[in-house]
């Protein structure tokens, strides 16, 4: 496939939806104690989520997996940190201050987490599409 063509496709807003939608897991999981508590639960929350993004956009090839997966993961961490919010009780709206100054680094941490999951998964694109060409 040409990389100009590939390059140009719409990027899949469902899809981005979707895989930003796994931030929902921290509090469900936190209703049951299923994976337990602290560092456990967040690495193989961290895990799970990481290898379906990467998994997902790497083998379907989607079309620019890097901005794909950048725009998940700063819309999981908004979503993450509203979710925090409104379960804290604070609400999004009365949280004032404290929820602005988490508002950016939530948005660049998961902003950046993305990008990097963006390239592992452009790497499988790639050696999927040199294994083809043998």
């Amino acid at each position: 496939m040409n990389t100009t063509t590939h390059a140009k496709r719409p990027l899949s807003w469902p899809l981005i939806v979707g895989l930003s939608s796994l931030a929902l897991l921290w509090p469900l999981t936190g209703l049951w104690p299923i994976l337990g508590e602290g560092p456990v639960r967040a690495f193989t929350l961290l895990g799970l989520t990481g290898a379906v993004w990467i998994g997902t956009v790497g083998f379907a090839r989607i079309a620019r997996p890097v901005l794909t997966l950048t725009i998940c993961g700063a819309a999981h961490g908004v979503l993450t940190l509203a979710l925090g919010g409104l379960l804290a009780g604070t609400g999004a709206i009365g949280a004032g201050p404290a929820m602005l100054m988490a508002f950016i680094p939530s948005l660049a941490m998961g902003a950046g987490v993305g990008a990097l999951a963006g390239l592992a998964a452009a790497g499988i694109q790639a050696m999927l599409g040199r294994r083809e060409e043998r």
